[in-house]
């Protein structure tokens, strides 16, 4: 069998690197990556090739997030063709600065171009293959699970939640609209409310709405409606709906300024309240009311829910995350001790 190792490159909103090879008649693209020479470990194979590449010789390669084996008769891969199939290492790249991707330089002769792509957009330009492969690796990474064992682009073992779900970053433009940690306006309107909901271990709730280009993951909320007495009713209500949790203590972290109002008529500036809560009792996956679909619920941690949703800056979470010094104000409710070793390790569920 061939031996190859690739990399999960991303910029700092969490889209993927992808180079365009020269030399590929299917005109698909790759993850920078190559063969493993006799006698080389794929790690250093790997590192070799992104220096080759992309010029980024200093790039460090931490752990293996997929091992993949594909066999000679896969439907990707051309008839008479002589391959006697492959062995994959996948290897997490890390996140570039906007300086590091500055330097990026390509050997002309064999790549003609890169980009940054968000994974939809990804898996649309890679073998169908090869789009398994890349999301279950990213997916690894997101997560913080265990490495990816794969054949044939299908998982081995048991198959992780957000690969379940097929879910995806809810990729974000490099767009900060700052978190007003003030008393909301009388003058402004509250069109929204969403919620960072905590369950006992400190982990929060997502929901994610199955989609024909996958599930885009959010926090449980929504537009305030006129039955609802105040925003933290909405939470409760959108809560209830979305995700069958009851929640309980909804404290305000602020608000964001929505200056135009577009997605409702063009009615002016509005806000987009922000909150967190305990969450205190989960029922039965139910249809949500308003899609006519049940919400895929995902448990994460504050740091890989910020990644997740696309405010990831540099491992930080964005400035509305309650991730916040003791005592600050808004600091979300008291929560539960920790989560022991081994439900850390599970990451994503």
């Amino acid at each position: 069998m061939w031996l190859g190792a690739a990399a999960i490159i991303t910029d700092q909103v969490g889209r993927v690197l992808l180079v365009h090879p020269t030399y590929r008649e299917d005109d698909r693209w790759l993850l920078p990556g190559g063969v493993v020479e006799p006698g080389e470990h794929p790690h250093a194979a790997c590192q070799r090739e992104i220096t080759e590449e992309l010029g980024l010789a200093d790039l460090t390669l931490s752990g293996v997030l997929a091992v993949h084996s594909l066999s000679q008769h896969h439907p990707d891969i051309r008839p008479a063709a002589p391959f006697p199939g492959e062995i994959r290492y996948v290897f997490d790249g890390g996140t570039l600065t906007l300086d590091q991707a500055k330097v990026i330089r390509l050997p002309r002769e064999e790549l003609s171009e890169y980009a940054f792509l968000e994974t939809r957009d990804a898996v649309q330009r890679l073998r169908p293959v090869d789009g398994q492969i890349m999301l279950a690796a990213y997916r690894a990474r997101l997560g913080n699970t265990a490495t990816a064992h794969l054949a044939d682009g299908r998982h081995i073992l048991d198959v992780p939640g957000l690969d379940r779900h097929d879910v995806h970053v809810r990729y974000r433009p490099l767009w900060d609209s700052p978190l007003n940690r003030g008393p909301v306006s009388e003058r402004l309107p509250v069109q929204q409310a969403w919620g960072w909901c905590f369950v006992p271990d400190g982990r929060v709730v997502l929901v994610a709405d199955p989609g024909p280009r996958g599930a885009l993951p959010m926090l449980p909320g929504g537009t305030v409606e006129k039955a609802d007495t105040m925003p933290e009713a909405t939470l409760h209500r959108e809560a209830a709906e979305e995700a069958q949790l009851i929640l309980t203590d909804p404290v305000r972290l602020g608000w964001v300024l929505d200056e135009t109002g577009e997605v409702y008529g063009g009615m002016g500036p509005n806000c987009r309240l922000r909150l967190a809560a305990r969450v205190t009792g989960i029922g039965p996956a139910a249809v949500d009311p308003a899609t006519g679909r049940p919400f895929a619920r995902l448990l994460a941690t504050p740091a890989q829910a910020a990644a997740l949703l696309g405010w990831a800056r540099r491992g930080r979470g964005r400035p509305d995350s309650p991730l916040k010094r003791p005592g600050s104000a808004g600091a979300c409710p008291p929560l539960a001790p920790p989560a022991s070793r081994k439900s850390r390790q599970r990451g994503c569920s």
